[in-house]
């Protein structure tokens, strides 16, 4: 990957309905250039879809929750492919120390959200959790 598929990246990122001329004319190389790179980061897999990101007022409708996950041995690759359906859960993060995963997880109701944590607790493989509501969020530096 070289500079220029990490700044179509980055205009990608800040706005993934961006047009093929604009992101073009934004890195001021043709629109088959652009064509051409896009469909191999597709077919590479660095870019594995285009998506809809939240704006705040959508994000502050929906209650939050970070959840920490302690797996039985090699549980890892099946928790994975039970978790990957739940719409609820946002983010999965790998981690070294207690807990072997993080996941981020928003819900619409603290009943959808309790429904979700049995769920998660329910898959096998998963050893113990703890929940972390989110009250407030004072600093956010998310994409």
């Amino acid at each position: 990957m070289d500079d220029t598929d990490k700044q179509l990246l980055s205009l990608l990122g800040a706005n993934a309905r961006a047009s093929v001329s604009t992101l073009a004319r934004r890195l001021g190389v043709a629109r088959s250039t652009v064509q051409a790179r896009l469909e191999r980061l597709e077919r590479s897999g660095t870019i594995a879809g285009y998506t809809v990101r939240l704006g705040d007022a959508a994000r502050a409708e929906r209650i939050r929750a970070t959840v920490l996950i302690q797996l039985e041995p090699r549980a890892t690759p099946q928790v994975l492919r039970r978790l990957q359906p739940m719409t609820a859960v946002e983010r999965v993060h790998t981690t070294s120390g207690r807990f072997d995963l993080i996941l981020e997880v928003a819900a619409d109701t603290t009943r959808d959200l309790d429904a979700i944590l049995d769920e998660i607790g329910a898959v096998p493989g998963v050893r113990s959790s703890e929940s972390l509501i989110h009250l407030s969020t004072r600093i956010d530096r998310a994409l």
